[in-house]
């Protein structure tokens, strides 16, 4: 699709998508042109009922905007993605809290606690199932992300462990065949629509640059280091997840597979091993129109980017990636409580920083640190930026229309 039409198509699924958002203050959620995981009321899933899937990629129909809308607080906190413990809601009532009144855009899931090691929120298919049911009747007439990171590998959080379906890695699958390829998406994307999920922080699409590399290689997390088996890879994974009405995100941009840190742990600088080629797999895939999200890493290159890393780095984000590469969908920004982020610029200031370099979801895994009152904090911190001038409330605005128009109107 041409530059231009693609911009006023989303252009107008925004509008579009905040009309939506807007109309869930009155009694009846908005009409959808596609079943959505919270169609069918506002109640939890029964335990023995199969949840209903994820959007399409399809656009809704227009709406025509009302003459009230969300505030400020619930705009920012739309932008937020938060990681809870518990197997059930009713353990969490601070969640609950920011579903049913602050306007919580969504979550992500894990089967483990990483500060603990204890059970977080997956124990088996029902149990999940029942979950995300409650998770979207908090938050009534609205859309909102269920996420996980649904990999493959090591990165399986709903594992066979847990009475789900094994996962081969992508290495192993970047070498098979295309066939078994297709096999292997369908199968996550069936999981995961199952379960009532609609969004996937996978595919990895990093080039295997670094075989020994502590955040992807040694991890089997990448395909392939040759970009044709990534993009080919990927492609399949993500028409597979589309078609369950699940979306995806390319991840980490630009690139982290030459790194020798864990950016979860540390900060992981290449700059004297990251080659443009890193940059194909992203730049193939969003040409083609295959990307749905797509995630900036907490990796510092100094050849982009001197002083930030491109999680929090305007250079990257958006003028690289939205301005080079075209991309102007939504983009995540990786765990804002990783170690690598906070200890070198602050909980608070790393979260400004990614707004300001053009990050429209935040991520906030609360698993090396645990938070409870994360949502409250943020969007304070964010709204006080809005009234001291330091962030324009059209950023806001911007960002906030994108993630509405991705998982409300259809991208």
């Amino acid at each position: 699709m041409p530059a231009m039409s693609r911009r006023d198509l989303l252009r107008g699924a925004a509008f579009g998508g905040v009309a939506l958002f807007l109309a869930a203050c009155g009694s009846s959620p908005p009409p959808s042109s596609a079943p959505s995981p919270s169609a069918g009321g506002t109640s939890a899933v029964p335990p023995t009922a199969e949840p209903s899937i994820g959007p399409s990629a399809g656009s809704a129909s227009p709406t025509p905007l009302p003459s009230t809308g969300p505030t400020l607080r619930e705009k920012i906190a739309g932008l937020l993605v938060v990681g809870f413990r518990g197997s059930r809601l009713e353990q969490t009532p601070w969640l609950r809290t920011a579903l049913a009144e602050t306007g919580l855009g969504g979550v992500i899931l894990f089967d483990r606690d990483q500060l603990t090691g204890a059970q977080r929120n997956v124990l088996s298919p029902r149990q999940v199932a029942t979950l995300v049911g409650d998770l979207r009747a908090a938050a009534p007439g609205r859309e909102i992300i269920v996420s996980v990171d649904q990999e493959g590998g090591i990165v399986t959080r709903l594992a066979p462990n847990h009475g789900f379906p094994a996962v081969a890695s992508e290495a192993e699958i970047g070498r098979g065949t295309v066939a078994a390829a297709r096999t292997w998406a369908k199968g996550i994307a069936s999981t995961l629509a199952g379960a009532g999920f609609n969004l996937n922080f996978a595919p990895v699409v990093d080039l295997d640059v670094n075989p020994r590399s502590p955040a992807i290689g040694a991890l089997d997390r990448s395909f392939s280091a040759d970009p044709d088996v990534v993009v080919e890879m990927a492609t399949i994974e993500i028409d597979a997840h589309r078609a369950a009405g699940v979306r995806t995100t390319l991840k980490h941009f630009p690139g982290i597979g030459s790194s020798t840190t864990n950016t979860d742990f540390g900060v992981a600088d290449v700059t004297k091993t990251w080659t443009r080629t890193e940059l194909e797999p992203f730049s193939r895939l969003i040409a083609a129109g295959t990307a749905d999200l797509v995630m900036a890493g907490h990796v510092v290159n100094g050849q982009l980017d001197p002083k930030y890393p491109a999680s929090l780095s305007k250079a990257v984000v958006t003028d690289l990636l939205r301005g080079e590469l075209g991309w102007q969908g939504v983009v995540v920004t990786d765990d804002l409580q990783a170690a690598a982020i906070t200890k070198r610029f602050g909980r608070d200031e790393a979260v400004l920083l990614a707004l300001e370099a053009g990050n429209d979801l935040l991520l906030f895994a609360n698993q090396q640190v645990y938070d409870p009152k994360i949502v409250s904090r943020v969007v304070g911190v964010i709204a006080a930026a809005v009234d001291a001038g330091r962030i324009r409330e059209s950023r806001i605005n911007e960002a906030f229309g994108r993630v509405t128009a991705a998982f409300v109107a259809g991208s």
